[in-house]
């Protein structure tokens, strides 16, 4: 099995999933000197029957797909460029290559003919991708499209693809085709196991680390990272999968839900995570300043349906919990540093300091009560010992002592002394 993209947030699922069911894996990167990419894909299945095999590959460069594709009887084709910023220039840095580089893993496809089928990674984005037209009264399915025109640079990008590889095996002759399947997720989070940030990130982070004041009125349709995975190999195999798109979502989830499960986790360790609504007109004054908040705007306040019926019926996957998938997100995003630690709260380090130092001067009051008492039990002990060397007291009168000759009386006596004998 190839697997585009290898070192990416959905694919590193994929491959580990694979490996673990004894499969033997391709998997295309930009540069294999790349290293801290590299590694993590190496560690994903370390027991694996088979070495994860990785090979470079670019999505504008035609002539590097031959050789990724030769021999695979499956391809997984996950690759595709995503925005982690605001984009300056959707057509060059978004749709051409998007589209290109479908376009051209097809057609290494089709010169090779070993592959029997095709599985590619799409989005809800081309059903109900776009800032305006979407009716939040119908329930989407995988007979709809997003209006190209109303589109903005990603769901462009993401519709224009998968519009490409439908249109590519339409063309081909029958002698030459192969099969293609495709997977629309929504809001994929869960436990990141590829060792690099990715766009998924962004809502949990910016709550473990309060990068916002208060949550605007967001609405997501959210699915585990390993359902998704899961998803992409049963459509890789599954018969009635063939041909078919496949809406995966599990749990339609407000931001402030999704903040209140990693609050209750996280507050007590020093997260301070907000919980607070934002009006909407505070979030559209602040996108006056600001361009990525600018662009949550036009979702404000709307909630989107979807119909994912086939995830569970045609691919058989059962739903993780939501809990589940956003708290092990966070808690990968943790232990791998992404997130910034919590600083210690003034009031509760000054409380701990001041009964630190409470238990340290009841201790040193203790320490010097017990030195007094010791120095007192050592005077008297001295006291006793000069009692006992004193003469012992008797009822007989003292005697009286002579008087001492007055210094005076002998010092004439001796002058008359020395005056007769001259």
């Amino acid at each position: 099995v190839l697997v585009t993209g290898a070192s990416g947030f959905i694919a590193s699922h994929i491959i580990k999933q694979l490996q673990t069911s004894g499969y033997r894996v391709r998997g295309t990167v930009r540069s294999l000197e790349n290293e801290a990419k590299i590694k993590p894909l190496k560690e994903l299945c370390p027991d694996a029957e088979h070495q994860l095999e990785l090979v470079e590959a670019d999505l504008l460069k035609p002539e590097t797909w031959e050789s990724a594709v030769k021999d695979c009887n499956y391809v997984i084709h996950t690759a595709s460029p995503f925005p982690n910023q605001v984009v300056k220039d959707p057509e060059t840095e978004l749709i051409q290559p998007a589209v290109e580089g479908t376009t051209n893993v097809l057609k290494a496809i089709q010169a090779g003919k070993t592959v029997k089928r095709v599985v590619i990674t799409s989005s809800i984005a081309t059903v109900i991708g776009g800032e305006t037209g979407v009716d939040t009264t119908k329930t989407y399915t995988e007979e709809d499209w997003a209006n190209v025109d109303k589109l903005d640079g990603y769901s462009k990008s993401k519709t224009l693809a998968e519009k490409a590889a439908w249109d590519f095996l339409k063309e081909l002759p029958e002698e030459e085709r192969f099969e293609i399947a495709t997977i629309q997720p929504g809001y994929v989070l869960g436990p990141i196991i590829h060792g690099s940030m990715c766009t998924s990130m962004e809502v949990p982070k910016k709550l473990l680390e309060r990068a916002m004041p208060g949550l605007p009125k967001l609405n997501f349709n959210i699915v585990d990272v390993r359902d998704v995975a899961e998803a992409h190999i049963k459509a890789m195999t599954a018969p009635e999968a063939a041909g078919k798109r496949h809406i995966a979502v599990t749990h339609n989830m407000w931001i402030r839900d999704i903040a209140s499960v990693i609050a209750e986790e996280y507050r007590p360790q020093g997260y301070n995570v907000p919980t607070w609504q934002l009006p909407n007109f505070a979030v559209w004054v602040g996108g006056m300043f600001d361009k990525t908040v600018k662009l949550t705007v036009p979702q404000l306040g709307k909630q989107y349906k979807l119909e994912s019926t086939k995830l569970k019926e045609v691919l058989g996957i059962e739903p993780k919990d939501s809990k589940e998938t956003i708290l092990d997100m966070c808690s990968t995003m943790i232990e791998g540093g992404w997130v910034k630690k919590p600083k210690p709260k003034k009031q509760k380090a000054s409380k701990a300091k001041k009964d630190e130092e409470a238990v340290e001067n009841h201790v040193a009051e203790g320490s010097a009560d017990a030195k007094n008492e010791e120095e007192k039990k050592e005077g008297e002990e001295t006291e006793e010992k000069k009692e006992e060397e004193k003469p012992a007291e008797s009822d007989e009168k003292p005697t009286e002592e002579k008087p001492e000759e007055k210094p005076e009386e002998k010092s004439e006596e001796k002058t008359e002394e020395k005056a007769e004998e001259k």
